[in-house]
C-alpha cells in the first residue's frame, strides 16, 4: 500500500469514527476534532471547562471508541505520589519463607490515563506525573517501570473554583500538546443532549478500532507531508511570542513575560498534519496550522504585570500574536526571511 493509499485510508477511518462518537456526544465537534488531533500526534491533552460539560465522557467514550483500557484518578489535596505511580509492598513467600518487596503497579499504568481536577492536588503529587508524561516510565526506589505504548494523559481543570488549587508549573503544563477550552453547548445541542440523557435507554458505544490502529494512525499521521516553508512559518510563530526575541510581536513585548519554547513548535507541526486529515487532505497548508495554534499556545504564553493590571484574557493575547503573524505571512516577510535563512 502507497503513502498515498494509507493516508486516504486514515481519512475515511477518522470520518467513521466521528461519526461513531457523535452518537454519544452531541455537538463539541471542535472539542472532538482537537482531542484526536492530541491523540494522533501522540501527545497528552488538558481539558479546561466548567463542570457539567462532559469532559470525562469525552475521555471515556474516545477510551471505549478505541478499545483502550483507561483509568481515571480522581485528584484531591490529600493524594499521594505513590497513589499514582505505585508502591513496593512486603509480600510473604510461604515456598521460601522469606519476606520480599514487590512493586504494586498503579493508576498510571493504563494506556489512557484521565487526570481528573489535576490541579486540585500539591505539586509534589502533580509531579508523580511529570517523568510519565516525558519519557513514559516511572521511576520507584530506584527501579524504572516502563508504562503501555502508547500512553497518553488527558487532564482536566475547572478554570472557575480557584480555593484549594495548585497552578501547575510551568515545566509541566508544557508537557501537554494542547490545551483544549471546552464551552457551553448551544442552545440545539443541549436541547438534543437533554432529550438523550433523560430518555429511558442509552446507545451503548462498541469499539470500532484498536490499539494497533491508533499505533497505526499515530505512525502515518507522522508520515504526511509538510513543506519547510510551513516548518518555517511554525518556527516563526514560536519566536513571535517571545518578548526578547528580533521577531517578538508588539502583543508580545507589551504583554508577554515568557513565549513558548521549541516544544510549541513540534505541537504545531504534528497537530496540523492530523488537523489536515480531520480535513479530509494529505497536505498541511497554513489553515491547518492556523487551526490548531490556539490550543497549541494558549497555555505555554504568561501574562506579565501589565497585562495583568489591563485583565487582559490569554485568549485575547493569544489572537494578538496571531493577527501580527497572518500580517507577517501576507506581506511577503515570511518568504523573505525563509530564503535568507536557506541562501
Amino acid at each position: 500500500m502507497t503513502d498515498a493509499d494509507e493516508f486516504q485510508q486514515i481519512i475515511e477511518e477518522l470520518t467513521r469514527l466521528k461519526s461513531h462518537l457523535s452518537n454519544v456526544i452531541v455537538g463539541q465537534q471542535d472539542v472532538i476534532d482537537l482531542m484526536l488531533m492530541a491523540l494522533l500526534s501522540g501527545g497528552h491533552a488538558l481539558l479546561v471547562g466548567v463542570p457539567g460539560l462532559a469532559k470525562t465522557l469525552m475521555v471515556k467514550t474516545m477510551a471505549e471508541a478505541f478499545g483502550l483500557d483507561w483509568h481515571r484518578i480522581q485528584f484531591t489535596p490529600d493524594l499521594m505520589p505513590a497513589d499514582i505511580t505505585g508502591t513496593e509492598i512486603l509480600q510473604y513467600d510461604a515456598t521460601t519463607e522469606r519476606r520480599t518487596f514487590v512493586f504494586q503497579p498503579g493508576p498510571i499504568f493504563a494506556p489512557l490515563v484521565l487526570a481528573d481536577e489535576i490541579n486540585r492536588t500539591s505539586p509534589k503529587t502533580q509531579s508523580a506525573l511529570l517523568e510519565a508524561m516525558q519519557e513514559r516510565q516511572v521511576t520507584v526506589s530506584g527501579t524504572c517501570y516502563p508504562l503501555p505504548h502508547p500512553f497518553f494523559v488527558l487532564a482536566t481543570q475547572n478554570p472557575l473554583d480557584q480555593e484549594g488549587t495548585y497552578p501547575l508549573p510551568e515545566a509541566q503544563i508544557d508537557r501537554f500538546v494542547m490545551q483544549i477550552q471546552i464551552d457551553y453547548p448551544t442552545s440545539g445541542d443541549e436541547f438534543e443532549m437533554l432529550k438523550r440523557t433523560t430518555a429511558a435507554k442509552t446507545i451503548p458505544l462498541k469499539p470500532i478500532f484498536s490499539l494497533s490502529w491508533l499505533e497505526k494512525a499515530i505512525e502515518v499521521a507522522g508520515r504526511l507531508p509538510i513543506s519547510d516553508h510551513l516548518i518555517f512559518a511554525a518556527m516563526q510563530l514560536t519566536r513571535m511570542t517571545r518578548p526578547g526575541d528580533r521577531l517578538s510581536s508588539t502583543s508580545s513585548r507589551n504583554y508577554l513575560a515568557w513565549g513558548a519554547g521549541p516544544r510549541a513548535g513540534q505541537a504545531l507541526i504534528r497537530t496540523s498534519k492530523v488537523a489536515a486529515l480531520l480535513n479530509g487532505e494529505t497536505m498541511v497548508r497554513r489553515e491547518h496550522l492556523l487551526k490548531v495554534a490556539p490550543a497549541v499556545l494558549r497555555h505555554r504564553l504568561i501574562p506579565n504585570y501589565q497585562a495583568q493590571a489591563e485583565q487582559l484574557s490569554i485568549e485575547h493575547l493569544v489572537s494578538g500574536v496571531l493577527t501580527e503573524f497572518s500580517a507577517y505571512v501576507e506581506s511577503d516577510k515570511l518568504i523573505k526571511d525563509f530564503e535568507l535563512q536557506h541562501q
